[in-house]
């Protein structure tokens, strides 16, 4: 790996994307750009439900920028490329690292954007056991919270910390401990790339089109 191969990373805020940068890094990736798309009115972040200002605090605590676009699940696709475009120029950019594990379909969708901006994706997570990542991730010092979660789980997993007793218990409940089918999000409030740890509370629940979310602040 040479000193050129600056990467962006698409980050959720959760456990994946988060493991995915660690394991870039140490494969001598260099990150310059975190990327993370909001809803519409730029105030939480589409698929977890993160605050802005939470995921800023996360870019602030690993020293990196991020970059937050607002946008409609329509015209998603539309403004990631013209982000990613956009931040390949600005950061001379030529990877995009991805923490996705085994569904086909993202990998496709990411290799196509990423060919649109002249990037590589990356995905270091890909194919592996998703158990083994889990406790993988644990033993890394990625420290997570469940921030939503379908209605098979329920909200009583809200602000919950992934342990390996929570493990055993979501896998007692026949739901993927990754959550890699949509089961469940995550937040980092501390992993060995953070200068410092997030302190972030998590207050009224809100089932929003069939999925438990928690109100999140920084305190």
């Amino acid at each position: 790996m040479t000193d050129q191969a600056h990467i962006l990373c698409s980050w959720s805020g959760g456990k994946d994307s988060c493991f995915a940068l660690i394991q870039a890094i140490q494969e001598g990736y260099r990150p310059q750009v975190l990327l993370n798309v909001l809803n519409e009115e730029g105030r939480i972040s589409r698929s977890h439900g993160i605050p802005a200002n939470i995921l800023q605090a996360q870019a602030a605590a690993m020293q990196l920028p991020i970059h937050l676009i607002s946008s409609s699940w329509q015209e998603y696709e539309a403004k990631f490329v013209g982000a990613l475009q956009q931040l390949t120029q600005q950061y001379s950019l030529t990877h995009a690292v991805f923490g996705d594990i085994d569904l086909q379909a993202h990998r496709d969708w990411e290799e196509k954007v990423c060919a649109q901006a002249g990037l590589t994706a990356l995905l270091p997570l890909w194919q592996q056991n998703r158990k083994t990542l889990v406790y993988q991730m644990l033993d890394a010092g990625i420290e997570t919270m469940i921030v939503s979660c379908n209605t098979t789980m329920g909200e009583r997993f809200l602000g919950k910390m992934l342990t390996t007793e929570l493990v055993n218990e979501l896998e007692s409940l026949g739901v993927d401990v990754c959550g890699e089918n949509g089961e469940f999000h995550t937040l980092v409030l501390n992993c060995p790339i953070f200068n410092k740890a997030l302190k972030v509370k998590a207050g009224k629940k809100l089932l929003h089109n069939g999925y438990w979310f928690t109100e999140l602040t920084l305190s």
